[in-house]
């Protein structure tokens, strides 16, 4: 909590409509398929609203028969704007208003200024009497900015027993830095929690929360905690399936036990000072992770089938992954590499994954190493004799396309660099975003060629996917980007076209001839 001395409160602005009255709404019909109607009468009445922003107790009482119980069910049901101005219409729904089960704050949705955006959550929160809340959310922009004893306020109420879905969404990189306090997370309050999502704020009072047993889901973004704070917060959540950690740059070594029997998807973006993953969870299917080449233990496990790994700070993920990634995810089935550049080529995979059946790689920016064979991909494509489809995803600044060499049109060269001795007999598909006139590009598809006897698809996107930006309408392409795309037809049309079998079905995606295309910079 807060030990500073709270400001005084801003003046409380209306969580329900300004006025009931004909003159400023249109009546308001809320019609069930039980057949119960609720309308706003077109006779005169008085704002339903007083001057201290709650509802009047002279509101208009409608004819209604059914049970409470279902008049509330019907209320929980409705948005939360239109379920305030049902509590406007109806005494019935007033009362179920100060026990609304859905509070979503979302200040981008709503458009407010911070200062309205707090006086609205701030009003509505004093108003709820902390009774029935299921699902609390509060997301906020970047210019949000409060005292945290409004949030200490808010979340007393919102965290309460019976509460499922709790998500904080403080705005990244702020000032506030918030430390959430755990004691709202005491024995009874938590243990009916399945979904907890925390963003840009300080998480140390780890060892006040209660027992998460029903805990699915946590997601923790720009959070301060520690390896053990963590350890901690995850030690009685037995019911876990996902984890999402991203920026939390105090964990140095993530440590999952194996006691979280149900955990199936693990994911790590961002967790810069992270230094090795170990995870013991008997059952991880899927792992997406992003960040610098660190140890990962998967414990044995021979669960995950869907990988993403990405390294957008440093080079040679793919030199990684063909050394490392048979022993942490041998049976994966689904695999994206996207490796910032790749210093040296990619070496041979010492053993086989035979369970894969899908491989994208992306290179973010390959002009950085010049002299990358693209020809030493197919050392993947080796290592998967069951691979359905392959794409390779290549970003090239057009300004700096030219540090690749490239081929000369009419000149002719050889392909032992990439000559294999043995067929893949499965691979069925290839696409290739980004084609540049590089020479070791070339080579690779030529190769892919002759080396894929059961291709049937090849794709060859010489526009970085401006073909599919803007729903499948034509994007304006700088001129130089415009010109190294037609080169790259050129070299298609030259060295590749005439190797295509009858048996493939081969596009090429170019830019037309469009105004729209073509925009000279």
């Amino acid at each position: 909590m807060a030990s500073s001395s709270p400001p005084r409160p801003v003046e409380p602005v209306a969580d329900l409509p300004s006025s009931c009255s004909p003159a400023s709404h249109h009546p308001l019909k809320f019609i069930t398929d039980i057949g119960l109607t609720v309308s706003h009468a077109e006779s005169k009445v008085s704002p339903c609203q007083q001057a201290d922003g709650s509802p009047s107790a002279d509101v208009l009482e409608p004819e209604v028969t059914l049970p409470e119980d279902i008049l509330w069910k019907i209320h929980a049901l409705m948005p939360m704007q239109d379920a305030a101005r049902a509590a406007c219409l109806s005494h019935s729904f007033l009362h179920s208003w100060r026990c609304y089960p859905k509070l979503i704050f979302d200040m981008r949705a709503l458009r407010k200024q911070t200062k309205d955006f707090i006086n609205r959550v701030d009003h509505i929160m004093q108003n709820h009497s902390g009774v029935g809340v299921e699902i609390f959310k509060l997301q906020t922009r970047n210019d949000f900015s409060v005292h945290p004893s409004y949030l200490d306020r808010w979340l007393e109420v919102a965290l309460t027993p019976g509460i499922k879905e709790f998500v904080l969404g403080l705005p990244i990189e702020n000032e506030m830095k918030y430390n959430f306090p755990g004691s709202l997370l005491s024995r009874e309050r938590a243990h009916s929690i399945q979904y907890f999502h925390l963003s840009s704020c300080m998480f140390h009072s780890v060892g006040k929360v209660g027992c998460l047993s029903s805990l699915k889901t946590v997601r923790l973004h720009d959070v301060g905690i520690t390896e053990e704070e963590l350890c901690l917060l995850l030690s009685n959540s037995f019911a876990l399936e996902h984890l999402d950690l991203e920026s939390c740059y105090d964990i140095r070594c993530l440590k999952l036990s194996h006691l979280l029997s149900k955990l199936n998807r693990l994911d790590v973006q961002s967790c810069k000072m992270l230094q090795m993953i170990e995870c013991s969870a008997p059952k991880v299917s899927i792992l997406n992770y992003d960040g610098p080449t660190i140890p990962i233990s998967l414990g044995g496990s021979l669960q995950v089938k869907k990988m993403q790994m990405t390294s957008t700070d440093v080079p040679n993920l793919l030199h990684y992954a063909s050394t490392k990634l048979l022993s942490i995810a041998p049976n994966v089935e689904t695999l994206f590499l996207y490796s910032l550049y790749e210093k040296v080529n990619t070496p041979m995979v010492l053993g086989k994954f035979l369970h894969l059946k899908y491989l994208e790689i992306k290179l973010f920016i390959p002009t950085r190493s010049p002299d990358y064979d693209f020809c030493s991909l197919v050392s993947f494509l080796d290592a998967s004799p069951n691979l359905k489809m392959f794409v390779l995803r290549v970003e090239a600044p057009t300004i700096e396309s030219g540090l690749i060499p490239g081929v000369k049109i009419g000149e002719d060269f050889s392909l032992a660099s990439c000559v294999w001795k043995h067929h893949h007999g499965k691979l069925k598909s290839v696409i290739i975003n980004g084609f540049h006139p590089w020479k070791t590009m070339i080579e690779l598809t030529r190769c892919i060629l002759g080396y894929a006897t059961s291709l049937r698809h090849l794709i060859l996107d010489t526009t970085d996917g401006y073909h599919r930006r803007n729903f499948a309408k034509c994007s304006p392409l700088g001129k130089d980007t415009f010109n190294e795309a037609r080169k790259a037809v050129v070299a298609i049309q030259t060295y590749i076209e005439g190797k295509v079998p009858p048996t493939v079905k081969f596009k090429v995606l170019e830019p037309c001839n469009c105004s729209k295309c073509w925009v000279p910079l």
